[in-house]
């Protein structure tokens, strides 16, 4: 669905996206974006400039179509936010087929054609090659090739790896239309209770800033063009110091605070990323509290409400141009079946939409996370409380990143090559061995008196690389991955070794739209699951991997288990792979784990790492 281009008669091909028989200068490949921008600029209504400034979620069909009735969460049918609010960026959930992903995305750009100048789609999307599935957050890879969370990457400490890593997923995102990434997350895992750590680099400000640009570097290259996916670095000025680890994204964790003095660390990855080209920044929902930045105390609101942190920290003192997007739903209140989630107006709940509209353009945002309340933002105009000067600001800063990637010139894509990039099999094969490189050995062997009194069993048999043609007791475990360490017995006491796989522990909730998405609270395993894996030990050795989407209190673990090992996003194939040594499991902990719950209510919530932590920052015993 490639629709057909002019020709002017001194031989420049163009889109004559107004319909109008000739090449406007918006039109015109030749003329720098400048020039392109200021003259789509001057023709745009209100209402078109106006719809630049909205990003909300898009839901696609499964057959290739547009969604044309409310989806699971997207508020309307698309032609309605493409033709009648005139928004132009989308969020795009879930994509399954590739092909069909693909001709998805031409069908959308076909309809944008239709608008009075053919402003191009701008297709975001949330990570989406390792294997959380959170609809706030990321989702699971699917189709696409399938890699670590980006905790899993930070223990590698490989920049190179992680460039290559954003190459892939560059490589997959385009090819399907996704043109614009809302990552790299740049917090710091701090917090060992914040639900969002998987996504992180982990609690280093020096790694975090390492492996950020060479993220950005791997989606953008040395600067937007054709081939690029513009990343939305988040969530400045670095989330993740939230109060006693509960996230923004609910009302109960509101507050970012900083006991331990170290905003400075949370900062640290911003001017890099700002000098690496960056095409947008988003800040976190968090309300700083008792904050101070060079001597200056900082209002107590949102930050996508502060105009001390977006336009003083941010554009003024940083230098920042580029697009501001707000984090979602800073508006309005967000329903969707029988459960709501309040809009994150921290410190301004008090203020109706207009006020908050209001408030994020003074602070000075650009664009609307989350919301099609266009008619919000032309009442505010036609009020005379924002004026059209200011919306031309943010358009342009908006039009020049659509410029920048061709979309003007060519959005849509070819359908067979979606179908043989998207999870192209030498993509699948390197995602699974840097899953298995990943695994971080904590303990190989168990420490002397682990077994029971007067047990006559060994650790041999559980120590890593696992031997061949062992007897194998498995919990949590593929039949197919577990047939592959060796012959797979019912019961314990009938095994050479047990493999257990275990998850990060967290308090289930589910009241709140989100909630039972995010892994929060306590980080002690149940008593109830350590005695039974103690009685698992008590019959043979065991093995224990923890999957570490946020650190756990593994204390209670390490007396019974012979091996503990911590995965970040591994498959059980690519678990089998590192525990038999077919890869070498390399990883080395992207953060502290703590001893106890007690040592966490202590600790600052923005302090890296502990005086005396369990296992340390860096700790790996197969690296």
């Amino acid at each position: 669905m490639r629709p057909e281009t002019s020709t002017t008669d001194d031989g420049v091909t163009f889109r004559d996206l107004n319909g109008n028989g000739r090449m406007d200068p918006y039109e015109d490949p030749r003329l720098p974006v400048e020039q392109r921008v200021e003259d789509l600029l001057g023709r745009l209504s209100l209402e078109e400039k106006v719809g630049l400034m909205f990003q909300t979620v898009i839901e696609a069909g499964a057959d290739g179509s547009v969604l044309e009735t409310p989806g699971n969460i997207s508020k309307s049918p698309t032609s309605e936010v493409v033709l009648s609010k005139h928004l132009s960026h989308f969020n795009v959930h879930a994509l399954d087929d590739p092909r069909m992903a693909a001709r998805w995305n031409n069908t959308l750009q076909a309809l944008a054609e239709q608008t009075p100048h053919g402003i191009p789609v701008t297709i975001s999307t949330d990570p989406r090659h390792a294997f959380i599935e959170n609809v706030g957050v990321s989702f699971s890879a699917g189709a696409f090739s399938q890699w670590p969370e980006p905790l899993g990457l930070a223990a590698l400490r490989d920049a190179d790896l992680v460039r290559t890593f954003a190459d892939v997923a560059r490589q997959e995102y385009v090819a399907v239309g996704i043109r614009a990434a809302l990552h790299p997350t740049l917090d710091l895992a701090t917090e060992p209770r914040w639900a969002r750590q998987a996504g992180t680099f982990g609690q280093d400000p020096d790694l975090v800033t390492e492996l950020g640009v060479a993220y950005l570097k791997g989606f953008q290259g040395d600067s937007l063009g054709s081939t690029s996916v513009a990343c939305t670095s988040k969530h400045f000025p670095g989330g993740g110091p939230q109060k006693d680890g509960e996230d923004a994204h609910f009302p109960y964790g509101r507050e970012q605070v900083y006991p331990g003095g170290r905003f400075a660390d949370h900062l640290k990855p911003f001017p890099p990323i700002i000098e690496a080209g960056t095409a947008g920044i988003m800040p976190y929902y968090g309300m700083p509290v008792e904050l101070e930045i060079d001597g200056e105390k900082i209002e107590p609101i949102g930050f996508g409400y502060n105009k001390q942190v977006v336009t003083g920290l941010l554009r003024e003192k940083l230098g920042y141009d580029g697009v501001v997007v707000t984090d979602w739903e800073l508006v309005n209140d967000n329903h969707v079946g029988d459960q709501v989630l309040p809009a994150r107006a921290w410190g301004v709940e008090h203020l109706d939409p207009h006020g908050r509209m209001e408030l994020i353009l003074e602070a000075g945002a650009d664009q609307f996370g989350g919301e099609e309340c266009v008619e919000v933002l032309i009442d505010l105009v036609k009020e005379g409380r924002v004026t059209e000067e200011r919306v031309d600001a943010s358009a342009r800063r908006i039009l020049a990143v659509k410029f920048r990637l061709g979309l003007f010139d060519d959005p849509y894509v070819d359908e067979d090559a979606a179908a043989t990039t998207v999870g192209r099999q030498d993509f699948r094969d390197l995602g699974r061995a840097v899953q298995a490189r990943s695994v971080t050995v904590l303990q190989n062997g168990a420490p002397a008196g682990a077994r029971p009194e007067g047990s006559s069993i060994t650790c041999a048999d559980a120590t890593l690389p696992l031997r061949e043609g062992l007897r194998v007791y498995v919990e949590n475990v593929s039949p197919e991955a577990a047939a592959r360490l060796g012959t797979v017995v019912e019961r314990p006491e009938d095994a050479d070794v047990a493999v257990v796989r275990v998850t990060a522990p967290f308090d289930p909730r589910s009241d709140l739209f989100l909630e039972s998405w995010f892994h929060q609270g306590s980080l002690d395993f149940p008593p109830g699951l350590v005695h039974r894996l103690g009685r698992v030990a008590a019959a043979c050795p065991l093995v224990v991997d923890v999957v570490l989407d946020r650190p756990a209190v593994l204390t209670p673990l390490l007396p019974i288990a012979t091996t503990v090992v911590g995965s970040y996003g591994t498959s059980d194939d690519a678990l089998v792979d590192a525990l038999t040594g077919v890869e070498t499991p390399q990883g080395r902990l992207p953060f502290d784990l703590p001893r106890s719950m007690e040592q966490v209510r202590r600790h600052g919530e923005d302090v890296p790492g502990y005086d005396d932590p369990l296992f340390a920052f860096g700790h790996g015993l197969g690296a």
